[in-house]
């Protein structure tokens, strides 16, 4: 799906996304560095689904630098893409998203990044590092208390959008070779 077909087709987190994409901003110092991707012809596969809060602070950001690096952008709904999710497993195991992964004009893939950045695997570590084991009965309990927290932060912290963004574009210009 193109991002306006994507978007269209949110039944979940919809408008916290589009909360984020409208009040983020790039750093001009970003935008100038993402200007020399544009003739590179950089188009991106993104695995996704809207019920993820990582993808509902993540993809806004990177919609920005998708539009500032002129990258052609398609969105793959994660459980109806699993053979491709399956090539992009996080620790080789979980079918963690988003995952953006970058190819260049002859279909190589030249940078890959998800799904979160550090600073978001520090916050969601900090939130429910100290809950009870997975698998136990007070697991789905605390899990479910954390959740708002760890949520309230991705949609209003924009010093961890800032993070997000800096560690995706600085991903995407150490890895592609432009």
């Amino acid at each position: 799906m193109s991002q306006n077909e994507y978007i269209a087709s949110m039944q979940r987190n919809k408008e916290e996304m589009l909360g984020v994409y409208n009040e983020f901003q790039l750093e001009d110092t970003f935008k100038a560095s993402l200007q020399e991707l544009q003739a590179a012809g950089l188009r991106a596969l993104i695995l996704t689904a809207d019920w993820c809060g990582d993808a509902m602070v993540n993809l806004p950001i990177f919609m920005r630098i998708a539009n500032e690096a002129l990258i052609e952008s398609r969105y793959f709904i994660r459980d109806e893409n699993l053979d491709l999710m399956d090539k992009y497993l996080t620790n080789g195991t979980s079918r963690s998203i988003p995952i953006i992964v970058l190819i260049d004009k002859d279909g190589n893939e030249v940078v890959k990044w998800g799904p979160r950045a550090p600073e978001a695997q520090r916050l969601a570590d900090e939130l429910f590092g100290s809950l009870p084991p997975k698998g136990t009965p007070e697991f789905e309990e605390a899990f479910k208390k954390a959740i708002p927290s760890f949520q309230q932060n991705l949609t209003k912290n924009k010093q961890l959008w800032s993070a997000i963004a800096s560690d995706l574009v600085h991903t995407i210009k150490a890895q592609s070779v432009c």
